[in-house]
């Protein structure tokens, strides 16, 4: 893949992004395989480039699942008709504008003040909380977690003449947390807790579903957990995005193998020691708890690693395993996260086989920053 990145990206200027298109279409028809005939709902934070954003919907994915209401509304600006905000907003000025074609996000009454019409969704907590409850494991999202939680909150929605449009749960521990760390007993434990949370998830996500009127969609998973999420009944969508450009989080998974999609291009401007090289740039790190897992990793040449001290650094970073680099070569880069990638670069160049057939402009390109 190096030589063709290369050859494909010889007129360029590091630093730059590039997104290699056959990878990015194979992954969208894995995940659709994966996802058993269900819909599956673009995440579009995992993107955040509109021209991949159509190309997505264009193989086969169906709907977006927006990270804001801004962005939401933008995106309804281009024609998208159905459009999930998949985080409650309170941004006043954003809910005066007209929503047509987009669902908000609720899961408190505190939400429905802000609210005088339109269609709204229910946000269900999807953690595992073993133990009888003393132990939480899972993103901290809703505070809503039973059947009958979630129809309280309901019927408060219906009663307020809001329309009830469909149930989230999103089951981050399954489907953002890779089962094959490098350590062998962390994997085991891992998949463990996913099996137990799995089961209990199933139960309880049926029970939610069968506790609320009838809904237009039900909304679970993500792209590490597709396909078994996409196997409940009560399930009706499945969510997914980052598995498109597979960062780096997912390389440690067993049930799937995407392929690394996005990647980006840095130059060498040092050579301190004989055994490094420096690149300029590259302190990009992906959001969550911080660690070594969330500095990008460099990809091309094989054999390279990050600095331990000085790991991937704003102004520069210093790569070991580097005895064959000269000044002025360049080092390609995967990103721990997705989407996160196109907030560095105004414009992702679009490689099919060894060229570029499009540059087209990332969110940041367009003037557009949501969070």
């Amino acid at each position: 893949m190096q030589d063709r990145l290369d050859t494909a990206t010889a007129h360029l200027q590091p630093p730059f992004a590039v997104v290699d298109l056959d990878a990015f279409d194979a992954n969208a028809a894995d995940l659709l395989s994966r996802a058993r005939g269900k819909p599956v709902r673009l995440a579009s934070k995992s993107v955040r480039c509109r021209a991949l954003i159509d190309r997505a919907l264009g193989a086969g994915l169906q709907g977006i699942l927006a990270f804001t209401l801004p962005e939401a509304l933008w995106l309804a600006g281009d024609g998208h008709d159905d459009i999930v905000v998949a985080y409650p907003t309170v941004d006043r000025e954003a809910l005066r504008a007209p929503r047509d074609g987009v669902t908000l996000m609720v899961d408190c009454t505190e939400h429905l003040d802000l609210l005088d019409a339109g269609r709204v969704c229910l946000d269900v907590d999807a953690g595992w909380w073993p133990l009888g409850g003393r132990v939480r494991i899972g993103a901290k999202r809703s505070p809503l977690r039973t059947p009958e939680q979630a129809a309280a909150l309901a019927r408060e929605v219906v009663a307020r003449g809001l329309e009830l449009d469909g149930l989230m749960m999103y089951e981050g521990q399954i489907a953002g947390v890779g089962d094959r760390p490098p350590n062998r007993l962390l994997g085991a434990v891992v998949r463990g807790m996913q099996r137990s949370s799995a089961r209990e998830l199933a139960s309880r996500r049926a029970a939610v579903v069968a506790a609320l009127p009838p809904l237009r969609f039900v909304n679970g998973g993500g792209t590490g957990s597709v396909g078994q999420t996409a196997a409940e009944a009560s399930v009706t969508e499945v969510a997914a995005g980052s598995g498109l450009f597979a960062p780096t989080l997912f390389d440690a998974y067993t049930s799937f193998t995407p392929r690394p999609a996005a990647f980006f291009a840095l130059p060498v401007v040092r050579r301190p020691s004989p055994d490094v090289a420096t690149v300029l740039g590259g302190g990009y790190p992906a959001s969550g708890a911080a660690g070594r897992d969330r500095l990008p990793r460099p990809a091309f040449p094989p054999g390279l690693r990050l600095d331990r001290q000085e790991g991937a650094g704003e102004v520069q970073t210093p790569l070991h395993g580097a005895g064959a680099l000269r000044i002025g070569d360049r080092v390609w880069m995967r990103h721990a996260k997705a989407g996160e990638l196109c907030e560095r670069f105004d414009v992702l160049h679009l490689v099919q086989g060894d060229r570029v057939v499009a540059s087209v402009p990332t969110y940041r390109g367009e003037g557009r920053c949501f969070l």
